[in-house]
This record gives structure tokens, sequence and C-alpha cells, in this order.
């Protein structure tokens, strides 16, 4: 017995059928145990990064490029990266849509 052609849709995805939820895996919002682990490792050199990030921006003996990232780093764990604004003119404005449609014929053969 096969399936009657006519009545499958080519264009759906497969997977859950519509209306049906989810069934299986993590729970929206539970953390992931396995990754948890090695953050929390990490978070524990969190006041040595620190102070090696302090040092770093200090010392006047390192390169101007590592004491200014140095410096930006501390920045950003302390008040968090500065927000991208989006804007159309680089000056506030709007974004403006522009739609090109060209419409082209192609002419029959004449034979």
């Amino acid at each position: 017995m096969g399936t009657d052609v006519s009545k499958v849709d080519p264009t759906r995805k497969p997977g859950r059928k519509p209306g049906t939820t989810k069934t299986g895996g993590r729970k929206k919002g539970v953390p992931n145990k396995a990754t948890a682990s090695v953050r929390d490792a990490a978070r524990a050199y969190t006041d040595a990064a620190l102070l090696t990030l302090a040092d770093v921006m200090k010392d006047e003996q390192q390169p101007a490029a590592a004491r200014v990232s140095a410096a930006n780093s501390l920045l950003d764990r302390g008040y968090g990266k500065p927000s991208q604004p989006v804007d159309g003119d680089g000056e506030g404005g709007p974004i403006k849509t522009v739609h090109d449609i060209t419409l082209r014929g192609v002419r029959p053969d004449a034979s």
C-alpha cells in the first residue's frame, strides 16, 4: 500500500504535526548542565582575570594596543558593551526601504 501522491504537500517540512507541542528535550529556561560546570570553573578566575587586565592597563611598559584592549575589556565587563543604534543615514534618521522591480520580457523565437 502506497501513499496517495495527490494528498502529499510538497511544501510541508518534516517534523511535528501542526498544533502539537514539544515533547522532549530541555524545557524552556532550564540551564544546560553540561556547560554550567565549565562556566562555574571559569568564574572562579574572575578576580584574577580582572586584576590581570588592570595590571596590563596600568603597565606603561605594555604596548598601547594591549593597554587599550585591557581597558575596554574592563569597561565592557563593568558596564556592558555600548549599544549599537540602528539607523538609516548614520545620523539617527529612519531606515528607508527601496524596492527595485524590473520587468524583463523574453521575445519568443520567430521560427
